[in-house]
């Protein structure tokens, strides 16, 4: 049995989690959920966004599955990532039937470094304005690398795309990309290139299907993930991982979306695929594939789907049904 803390957070990351975990009832693995709290809501009841009694929930559980935060998000998430060392942020990115992708044949994953860049917060008002320092370490840049050949290793994906902007930031992403051709030396079976980050935007767009692995920094990561999700067809379609030594935390990318919540017709999709990616953390690819066949199945029969994917189905009924392809 596997100890998961599940924190369901602000908006619609409730009714994503809440359909998640009815359809992951059906699956022929054990898990013993330890809820906890954390977000607006919780921030405005408590005055705390991301009390110390969640941190130690998720430090004591093998994964967490958490919903989403809305206008605390960076209290919340951010400060978990730093808090717990989760030093990876993975990102799929894979074309999907029944939805509204781009290109049919999409599937590449962004390994994103967590921890530090322009994200760590280093800001400073002057007299002329403001500055923010970005903070490229060594340590940082070449366990991120590992993360993404051990990755490509591991999945039988055949190479790593390094995204930098070495050309002007000389210093920082120099030090990212110099890791990056370090660390690569202990994988010579697997294929290599790095790009700059605003061609690597461009080919998102006319020639996404040159991408396997791609490894950059936290602020870039960010960008091209959602420019990612934009060609599978949205945010709603997205998961993430957040990897550390230790832990394993576990979101979809659309965020607590006030204007949907409440209404019932959130797509679970972003959260469903996350608890596909929390099986494969666990090692039980086996649960993970079957899950994932399951959405597939749903999303190509597009009947019973939420109004984003061309259906009127609520955000339950479409669990429902994702559930009911397991069982059958």
């Amino acid at each position: 049995m596997y100890k998961i803390s599940v924190i369901p957070g602000d908006g619609i990351g409730k009714e994503v989690m809440e359909a998640t975990l009815h359809v992951l009832e059906a699956l022929d693995v054990d898990f013993d959920y330890t809820f906890a709290d954390a977000g607006d809501e919780h921030m405005a009841k408590t005055g705390v966004a991301l009390p110390q009694e969640t941190v130690d929930i998720v430090k004591a559980s093998q994964a967490c599955l958490f919903g989403a935060a809305g206008e605390t998000a960076a209290d919340v998430i951010v400060k978990m990532r730093q808090e717990l060392d989760l030093y990876v942020n993975l990102r799929p990115v894979k074309s999907y039937p029944g939805t509204k992708c781009l290109f049919d044949n999409l599937d590449f994953v962004i390994v994103r470094e967590n921890t530090e860049g322009l994200y760590i917060g280093l800001e400073e008002e002057t007299l002329e304005g403001a500055t923010a320092t970005r903070v490229i370490t060594r340590q940082a840049s070449e366990r991120i690398c590992k993360f993404a050949f051990e990755y490509a290793k591991k999945t039988g994906r055949g190479k790593v795309t390094a995204v930098h902007k070495a050309n002007v930031l000389k210093k920082t992403d120099g030090v990212f990309k110099d890791s990056f051709y370090k660390v690569s030396k202990e994988y010579p079976e697997i294929e290599l290139d790095d790009r700059y980050v605003d061609a690597t935007a461009m080919f998102f767009i006319t020639r996404p299907e040159m991408f396997d692995v791609i490894v950059t920094t936290n602020l870039f990561g960010d960008i091209l993930s959602d420019e990612g999700a934009g060609l599978v067809g949205g945010l709603g379609l997205i998961p993430s991982a957040n990897i550390g030594e230790n832990q394993g935390l576990f979101e979809p990318v659309h965020g607590s979306a006030p204007r949907h919540a409440g209404k019932g017709t959130a797509n679970p999709s972003a959260m469903i695929l996350s608890a596909v990616l929390m099986l494969n953390y666990l090692e039980e690819s086996v649960a993970a594939q079957k899950l994932e066949d399951a959405l597939v199945k749903v999303l190509k029969e597009g009947q019973v789907v939420t109004p984003d994917l061309g259906g009127n189905a609520t955000t339950m009924e479409m669990a429902t049904e994702v559930r009911a392809k397991l069982e059958l």
